[in-house]
């Protein structure tokens, strides 16, 4: 009787020629029995189905990919039981760097299109920019990028030199992800209502920053990852 197995969200599921899987051996809980393999998208088997209609990212195509009695050939076993679980944490600490990068181009993006507007637009006549909370919100803007780009520079230096703790990361993608929310919201703010509608970018910047807040482990994990950090540093 063959048995299916499928996973969400993975993304690029239409288009990759294979997939990375991270299996769990039977009767094993916790940590151990995770295996790490290389999957062929081509393999009987194998299939991809149901692309997920995301808020934004829309260009980045999110899916299930299905498993149905497929075999895996030995050489195509990245890291056995008792290394898998220990490779995917190490992935994180390479991966989150870049989404904070995404988030540092998203909050620039917004001050600058919320720049542009806010000495143009004109009330009172006088530049919009001219209004003291307008210009408090561009502000933070340029403190949020400043901010999410060294972060983002210091984990990717941490990487590099093999210091992989997990918190110079998750400092970037937390700070990062949560910083673009509140800079591309208030983008939309200073643009009001041309800012909530498609004529104008910034609503699609909103809707794309959201993701930096889930994907790669939520603004939460992040918070856990970095406090149980900082308690192993003190023990």
């Amino acid at each position: 009787m063959s048995r299916a197995r499928s996973k969400r969200w993975i993304t690029n599921t239409d288009v990759a020629s294979f997939y990375v899987v991270f299996a769990r051996e039977a009767g094993t809980k916790g940590h151990k029995g995770i295996s790490a393999l290389v999957v062929e998208a081509n393999w009987p088997g194998v299939r991809w189905e149901s692309l997920i209609d995301k808020l934004g990212q829309r260009c980045s195509h999110t899916g299930d990919v299905v498993f149905e009695d497929v075999e895996v050939p030995v050489s195509h076993l990245i890291a056995g039981p008792e290394h898998g679980f220990r490779l995917a944490m190490a992935t994180f600490d390479r991966s989150r760097p870049w989404i904070a990068a995404g988030a540092a181009g998203v909050i620039r993006r917004a001050r600058d299109e919320a720049l542009t507007y806010a000495m143009q637009r004109k009330a009172f006549g006088e530049p919009i920019i001219n209004h003291q909370m307008v210009a408090a919100m561009l502000a933070d803007m340029e403190i949020s990028y400043q901010a999410t780009r060294l972060l983002t520079l210091n984990a990717a230096s941490e990487v590099d030199a093999g210091n992989l703790r997990g918190s110079h990361s998750a400092c970037a993608k937390a700070f990062g992800g949560d910083a673009a929310i509140r800079a591309t919201t208030d983008a939309v703010q200073i643009l009001g209502g041309y800012g909530y509608t498609k004529d104008f970018i910034v609503e699609k910047l909103m809707r794309d920053a959201k993701l930096l807040q889930i994907y790669e482990g939520t603004s939460q994990i992040q918070r856990l990852v970095i406090a149980r950090d900082l308690m192993r540093a003190h023990v």
